[in-house]
């Protein structure tokens, strides 16, 4: 392996001190013109790369953003992060993208290891149900606001979309096609967004009089197509096998439609599906997907935004804000509607 030249290295070549390559790097002015290119000259022969992490060590401020999300294989999260990331780049910052794979042990180790390099803040879709693992973070200082979560006023920045709305708005677009059976598949249900989607589908059956015993609900250890084929063949078993499905997420969806065509049942004619994201392959599915949208560029945006005013000049001036987005409906054809362009 071959040996990380140092500044030492380039101080030699150049016939110069430390402190000449150093001003050289960071504070150019301070240096002859001659001295400098005889040491951009040294840089360039030996291929000498400094070091940011020590720089911004010395500095004690990073220009990296850690982002923690629940599952980077979902297009949602993709998309939240490409917010995110075009406005940390606006303001010259990195932002490493990490995955906490639904696993709040995974979690605490990238809290930890965030802490360790001494990020600049994170942008943060926690796993952790008890939210031990924030409230140990929290004591190390650093800036975090939470993604696609909702945190009460005051305790830390937070950036959610109105899951409650998009649920009863899912609902309602069933009940308005005629359908009073209704199941709802969710991930699993300590995560908040599986519970707030349910209760706006409950709301939107209370509103018309229904029975809450009119939404039935398949419950999945993950939210993933994987997830929604296992619901999907559980649903197939039901006795009382409902209409309609409204689904925690897209991928949930994709893999209920997966699961209903191995069965020869027909989306939309005999069973309507509802999913929640709308992700970009929504409208491409085989049978193109109706789905709760999620303005998930602006989720990501909105949250750097925050963490870049925080973690600015002006930090001490931040006050905490709880920011809540609104969904939206996009009616297609797995539920008997046309195409939306």
């Amino acid at each position: 392996m071959a040996r990380i030249v140092g500044i030492k290295d380039v101080a030699r070549q150049a016939g110069v001190s430390v402190g000449t390559v150093s001003n050289v790097i960071n504070r150019p002015d301070l240096v002859s013109e001659q001295t400098r290119e005889r040491v951009q000259a040294a840089i360039d022969l030996l291929g000498f790369v400094r070091s940011e992490s020590a720089r911004q060590l010395r500095a004690g401020r990073s220009r990296i953003v850690a982002m923690l999300v629940l599952d980077m294989t979902n297009p949602f999260f993709v998309q939240v992060a490409r917010g995110a990331e075009r406005e940390a780049r606006a303001a010259g910052l990195g932002v490493t993208l990490c995955n906490s794979a639904e696993d709040p042990s995974e979690e605490a180790e990238y809290l930890s290891l965030f802490a360790e390099q001494r990020v600049r803040g994170v942008l943060i879709t926690p796993a952790d149900p008890t939210g031990a693992n924030l409230a140990a973070f929290r004591r190390r200082g650093i800036p975090f606001v939470l993604v696609d979560r909702s945190a009460p006023v005051g305790e830390c920045c937070s950036v959610s979309v109105d899951d409650v709305t998009g649920g009863r708005l899912a609902a309602d677009h069933l009940l308005d096609q005629g359908h009073v059976a209704i199941t709802y598949v969710s991930g699993p249900m300590h995560l908040a967004q599986c519970r707030d989607r349910r209760t706006g589908a409950l709301a939107a059956l209370t509103a018309r009089g229904l029975p809450e015993d009119a939404l039935t609900h398949i419950e999945t250890p993950r939210l993933d197509v994987a997830a929604g084929r296992d619901a999907g063949a559980r649903l197939l078993g039901l006795s009382r096998r409902p209409t309609a499905v409204f689904c925690a997420n897209d991928l949930l969806a994709f893999g209920v439609l997966q699961a209903l065509h191995a069965a020869r049942i027909a989306v939309p004619d005999a069973v309507a599906l509802v999913g929640y994201d709308d992700i970009e392959f929504a409208a491409a599915a085989a049978v193109p997907l109706t789905s709760v949208r999620q303005p998930a560029l602006e989720l990501g945006r909105t949250a750097a935004t925050l963490l870049l005013d925080e973690t600015g000049d002006d930090g001490d001036m931040h006050v905490h804000q709880r920011v809540v987005l609104q969904p939206e409906l996009v009616a297609r054809e797995s539920t008997g509607h046309p195409s939306r362009p």
